[in-house]
């Protein structure tokens, strides 16, 4: 029997054991997505006569003679599906990776189920939302729905409006009356109609007949954490039927390189290849195999026989940096490769000292010393790393990748295989959720020397377990803290000691590590300052760049030392900060006696912030008390706890942005920008900026992206740089193109250039209006050229700032942790989507929440990791996430677009601490050390008298 799919039998029959995800895409269903293969997700959702599966562990072969529909199959000849529209309406997704099995499961829900989505949404995750506006959309709340259904408790706060912002978000917060379409506008995402329809094309979503031979790479990795390999037999290998070719270190370039990609690739140390002959963490990749299929290519894969010679290998990094220690990468030159100190396992380090910390502890009343202890921690985007590499017709290199750094993936691929600049192109797809995660090359470089090779399409995409026991994780650190504080309220003395752990390769080592200690130290004024870091190598997964890029580690370690300091001194932690905090005119200073030249107050708006969390927690707890919810019986204890953080807008040494922007024939608008969007919303943003310089709207904007032969050149969507980089390139473009057009328009109308007005569609001249298509037409005859280019190199920059502030209960009998309230005020400058804005910030929170209180890739005394499946590593599921408060300082930046700041990483960075210190505050117990379980709580209030507050 046939199995019929969106109301029409298919032809095709699924091959022996094949699931019904790879056979409904195999069809060309892309909307049916792959996020696990283990049913853990709910990406790949699709209904079988009715009712909603996991169609990655559903047997293709159990729907024959029944009904399938996907999301492509969702919307009727009527129009949209209502969820669709509600989807639509609420904004309900970011990077869209995860919205079509969303939708799927929450089309089949009735009233009672709409009424419990914590229990009906359990087995569809998303790592970008934070549930809120999921919540919204499918109980049918439009973008401007109030109240607490829609928003959370005390979303209209009797002083929410004077304090800075309604925290909906559905106003902005900025000194600017927002136009439609135009800045502070709450533009709804231009991919929306294809997200929710399923046909927004994502790395893997090409059609069969568009790359005829398709091949399928899968990799052979160490099942050994340190060891040289000695030889690999291909032959059992190549004997496998459709297995093509074998790829080993003899095969592959011996170029040093990094998998980190940075504008200067420099930045981080030459210590991987591409395929290498001693392998330093299980999970490293030792041959690739090319078949033509996926089950040819594994079949391949485990036919290979390698034999190795057993090296020793070291797994913490304390004991990396004793004497007599296993070597890593001893074979390394320490200045060739930019290592520090190779023999020593050290990747990067740095030692300085302001003022005199002796000095200083000497004048302190308080000091508390700790050592603070953070873990590894998956960025879990819910698309997992893949790529295509294929020649075209004129032998050309074609890249398809899910990256967030296109450009820096096409100069990577042009350095290890010696290629010209113009022989190669890369294109991001519309990529499903970074973090950081796709900020390095792990599949481009292994598709493009398998297709170099064979002349033929070849695609590899990782596995959930390949994510985590191979891909790269946020840096552990163990930070070893000392600070004082006198009676007055002033910190007298700041000491760090710290190591972080970088795995067995240094990509982006360096930057963590540098960047880690600084802005968490600069935002703080102390005249003697000491820290010691070091990178240090160990023979376990790769670490590498993760959304706070290092803040949030060391940040979680200073504002418990600040709560404490407090503590202490018998102060308000909140007005302790207020009294060391940096303002305007302060050095912001960290590991060198001077600031950095081209980081200024562009505008400031931390005390706002601090404000708005202060009053927001105390309108929360009068609230409370006045429901009478405020007390909860003898087992209970409350608390409430606060973090602050500072971060640059842009990351040092130059980012790069190029665009170009264009009237277009139909009187419309063109913006080519090299930034990839994964859920961060440049996509809006960029169409935004573009629409208030042309004078239009951004409905009129069209946005393309994310292709290297698309502009010159863009450093790439990553530390937050967007927005403020690659928005001011647009900006800059969109301005002067409203010239010329303004130029043309005069020369028609023969009214003076000071009179003529872009509006939407036509330009204003006096009486008359001139419509876009026949300004374009009389330019074309007085040869103008009606695109212009944009360029921003990411200096000067700016600071942003996020606090944070929970009240918790515990229960002091099981460790059960409730958060009451939740609060988060962001200084972004003007900001240019409220609505998305906002979403960047919930869903910061909640990805920072699973940080604090359960994630963890757990690596077992040999290096393998042992949570290398969704269901062993808990990522935050809709229960797990309170609806945050939200709300937006009032400032105006003088060096972003239009006053605009950064607002991707940092709303993650004052997290952590922030509920460490009210779980302190309610217990008495310092929790150094993440994640902060409920069994590390009880543990600790089981052994441990409580502390009256």
């Amino acid at each position: 029997m046939a199995i019929e799919i969106n109301g029409a039998a298919s032809q095709a029959t699924p091959r022996p054991g094949q699931c019904l995800r790879t056979f409904l895409r195999e069809q060309g269903n892309f909307g049916v997505k792959k996020g696990c293969d283990g049913g853990d997700c709910g990406a790949c959702t699709v209904h079988v006569d009715g009712t909603p599966v996991h169609s990655c562990i559903y047997p293709a072969v159990r729907a024959e003679g029944k009904a399938v529909t996907t999301i492509e199959g969702l919307a009727t000849a009527d129009g949209l599906h209502p969820v669709q529209e509600q989807f639509l309406e609420a904004q309900g997704f970011q990077c869209g990776f995860c919205t079509a099995g969303m939708m799927m499961t929450a089309a089949t829900f009735d009233d009672e189920q709409r009424a419990n989505l914590p229990r009906n949404l359990k087995g569809n995750l998303c790592r970008c939302t934070g549930y809120r506006s999921i919540a919204d959309a499918v109980c049918g709340h439009g973008p401007d729905a109030h109240g607490p259904d829609a928003h959370g408790p005390d979303a209209h706060g009797p002083d929410a409006q004077d304090a800075g912002a309604d925290v909906s978000g559905a106003q902005s917060p900025a000194a600017v009356e927002p136009k439609s379409g135009q800045l502070g506008d709450n533009v709804p995402a231009p991919a929306g109609p294809a997200v929710v329809t399923g046909t927004a094309r994502y790395a893997l979503d090409v059609p069969a007949d568009q790359l005829p031979g398709l091949l399928h790479l899968k990799l052979v990795r160490s099942p050994h954490p340190h060891a040289r390999i000695v030889s690999i037999n291909k032959a059992p290998a190549l004997a496998v039927p459709g297995v093509v070719a074998v790829f080993t270190h003899e095969d592959a370039p011996q170029q040093l390189f990094s998998t980190a990609q940075h504008e200067h690739y420099t930045d981080d140390p030459d210590d991987t290849r591409v395929l290498d002959n001693v392998v330093r963490f299980i999970g490293q990749r030792v041959a690739a195999v090319v078949a033509e299929s996926v089950g040819a290519a594994e079949a391949g894969a485990r036919a290979l026989e390698v034999e190795y010679e057993l090296l020793d290998a070291v797994f913490t990094p304390l004991e990396a940096i004793l004497p007599g220690a296993p070597v890593i990468h001893g074979d390394k030159d320490a200045v060739a490769t930019r290592i520090a100190r190779p023999l020593d396992n050290v990747v990067a380090e740095v030692h300085a000292e302001l003022g005199s910390v002796e000095e200083g502890f000497a004048a302190a009343d308080f000091v508390h010393e700790h050592t603070y202890r953070t873990q590894r921690v998956q960025h879990v985007a819910m698309e997992t790393h893949s790529a295509i590499a294929w020649l075209d017709e004129d032998g050309r290199l074609m890249v398809r990748s899910s990256s967030q750094v296109p450009f820096l993936v096409k100069r990577t691929l042009v350095r290890l295989f010696d290629l010209p600049e113009e022989s190669v192109r890369v294109v991001a797809g519309r990529v499903g959720g970074g973090f950081g995660g796709k900020q390095e090359v792990l599949t481009e470089d292994l598709v493009a020397l398998a297709a170099l090779a064979l002349k033929r399409p070849v695609q590899l995409e990782f596995t959930r377990t390949e994510q985590f026991m191979a891909t790269t994780t946020r840096h552990p650190f163990t930070i070893k803290l000392k600070a004082g504080a006198n009676r007055d309220g002033y910190l007298t003395a700041l000491q760090l000691d710290v190591i972080t752990n970088t795995g067995a390769y240094g990509n982006h080592a360096p930057g963590v590590m540098f960047h880690g200690c600084g802005e968490s130290l600069a935002v703080y004024k102390c005249v003697n300052k000491k820290v010691d870091a070091q990178a240090v190598y160990t023979n376990t997964v790769p670490a590498g760049a993760f959304r706070g890029y290092g803040l949030s580690q060391m940040i979680f370690a200073i504002e418990s030392a600040i709560d404490e300091l407090a503590v202490g001194i018998g102060m308000d932690p909140l007005d302790f900060r207020l009294k060391n905090m940096v303002r305007p005119g302060d050095h912001m200073l960290s590991t060198t006696p001077e600031p950095e030249e081209d980081v200024h107050y562009g505008s400031y708006g931390l005390d706002q912030c601090v404000s708005l969390v202060r009053d927001a927690l105390d309108r929360g707890k009068e609230r409370y008390r006045a429901a009478g919810l405020d007390d909860l019986g003898p087992e209970w204890v409350t608390g409430e706890g606060t973090a602050l953080s500072m971060i640059d807008t842009v990351p040092p040494r130059g980012h790069f942005a190029h665009t170009r922007v264009s009237l277009e024939a139909d009187g419309r608008f063109a913006v080519d920008v090299g930034t990839a969007e994964f859920g961060n919303g440049t996509t809006t943003v960029h169409a935004q900026l573009a629409a208030t310089a042309l004078g239009t709207s951004a409905y009129a904007i069209q946005v393309r992206q994310s292709d290297t032969d698309l502009v010159e050149h863009d450093t790439g969507a990553f530390g937050s740089a967007g927005t403020v980089v690659a928005g001011k390139a647009t900006l800059a473009a969109a301005l002067e193109l409203a010239t010329r057009i303004q130029t043309v328009a005069a020369s028609l109308t023969g009214v003076p250039l000071a009179d003529c007005r872009l509006v939407d569609g036509a330009v204003e001249c006096g009486d008359r209006s001139v419509p876009m298509k026949e300004i374009y037409d009389a330019a074309r005859l007085q040869g103008v050229r009606l695109a212009t280019d944009g360029n921003w190199g990411g200096t000067p920059r700016s600071v942003a700032f996020n606090v944070h502030g929970f009240r918790v209960a515990v229960n002091t009998g099981t460790g059960e942790l409730r958060i009451l309230q939740s609060v988060q005020a962001a200084d972004a400058g003007v900001v240019v989507n409220p609505r998305q804005c906002r979403g960047q910030i919930e869903g910061g929170i909640a990805q920072a929440l699973g940080a604090t209180l359960y994630e963890e890739v757990k690596v077992d005394d040999s290096g393998h990791v042992t949570t290398d499946i969704l269901r062993q590593y808990h990522i935050p599921s809709f229960a797990d996430v309170p609806r945050s408060e939200v709300y937006f300082a009032k400032t105006n930046d003088s060096t972003g677009p239009l006053g605009a700041k950064s607002m991707s990483e940092s709303p993650f960075n004052p997290v952590a601490p922030a509920l460490a210190n009210a779980i302190r505050n309610a217990t008495g117990v310092r929790f150094g050390e993440l994640p902060i379980a409920r069994d590390k709580i009880y543990l600790a209030l089981r052994d441990r008298t409580l502390v009256p507050n």
